[in-house]
């Protein structure tokens, strides 16, 4: 069974065929705000293609095989995963669905050195993010998510990918795609443009209702609101395409919602250097001053592990505040403050 287009039903357990041959398939997701996670398959004359695996849970590999019943097709004629990067509601059904039928998975260059550190932990804890928590002020937010326990490790689900992407053209059968790396939201984040039928899928890169997360890895994510900024701006050089989202429904054009988020994140650097003040604050110190959700809920009014992407979210936007030099950094005892850089002082 297949559905039109409903925007206020895409979390729902039915495909929808995007066009013949495209379908997007949203699978569930465990304790997650979320809900959901789209997959896309692809029918070739190479087998199925899927964008995206899911999170490897029973629940969801039974809802792509029901997906898969509905539309008259069969698991075992997966051939290909191509993976947008390598959070685990992304990547680790796409290993498990390898072990189970030879699938070949794919996923961007950029990912190496955080599944390398995935392997290296075994854990799920998020210890680059608290790391950073660390250095900007919020020592006690830290402490208490550490303390927690996280799911267990299975190391089988973070198996190394079949290839390595970079900026290329990849054909199966009939199906042309072109693959873009777009850091940000992970370093070797990418998306797949088949510019053909003029169809972004992007992954979490490009988000219809929401604004992803931005450096939320292990590794060393450098300065990734500039770099998701720049993706954004590459976004919108190429020619416009339907956007076929890793979380949400489907959107009719591309630039538009890349030109939304641009907007938002200039409101928000905004935002940020004025609740700097005239004070040298650290990151959590700004975190607090600040609104959050498209519903504007105070900082103290977010569970620890929103607050802990809130800090993440404030050092993204003040470091390129310090890159654009508005704002000034100094490191006094190992935490990091900030220092708005008036025009007199530039």
């Amino acid at each position: 069974m297949t559905v039109p287009f409903d925007r206020g039903r895409w979390t729902e357990a039915v495909p929808e065929t995007v066009r013949p041959g495209v379908h997007r398939v949203p699978l569930p997701l465990p304790n997650d705000g979320l809900r959901a996670v789209n997959v896309y398959v692809l029918e070739t004359g190479d087998g199925l293609v899927m964008i995206d695996g899911g999170w490897a849970i029973p629940e969801a590999q039974k809802a792509l095989e029901t997906a898969l019943a509905g539309l008259g097709r069969d698991l075992g004629e997966l051939r290909h995963i191509l993976v947008t990067h390598i959070h685990r509601d992304h990547y680790t059904q796409a290993v498990e669905l390898r072990r189970l039928l030879g699938a070949r998975v794919y996923l961007g260059e950029g990912e190496r050195r955080g599944l390398e550190l995935v392997n290296a932990q075994q854990d799920g804890a998020p210890s680059g993010a608290l790391a950073n928590l660390r250095l900007h002020g919020a020592h006690e937010l830290a402490d208490r998510i550490a303390g927690r326990r996280f799911g267990g490790f299975d190391a089988r689900q973070w198996e190394a990918p079949d290839r390595w992407l970079g900026a290329e053209t990849l054909t199966f059968g009939d199906l042309t795609l072109r693959v873009i790396p777009t850091p940000g939201h992970t370093r070797g984040h990418v998306v797949y443009l088949d510019e053909g039928h003029g169809e972004l899928y992007s992954g979490d890169h490009v988000l219809p209702h929401i604004t992803p997360s931005i450096g939320f890895e292990l590794a060393d994510p450098g300065l990734p609101l500039g770099d998701y900024l720049s993706s954004l701006q590459l976004m919108t050089t190429l020619a416009d395409a339907r956007l076929l989202p890793a979380h949400g429904p489907l959107a009719p054009s591309v630039h538009v919602r890349a030109d939304e988020l641009l907007a938002h994140h200039e409101d928000r650097l905004a935002h940020t250097l004025a609740a700097l003040g005239d004070e040298s604050l650290d990151a959590y110190a700004v975190a607090d001053r600040l609104v959050w959700t498209r519903r504007g809920t105070a900082f103290a009014d977010l569970d620890d592990f929103n607050q802990m992407l809130a800090v993440n979210e404030t050092v993204a936007h003040l470091d390129v505040l310090v890159v654009r030099g508005n704002a000034a950094l100094t490191i006094t005892d190992g935490t990091h403050h900030y220092r708005r850089v008036k025009a007199a002082d530039a």
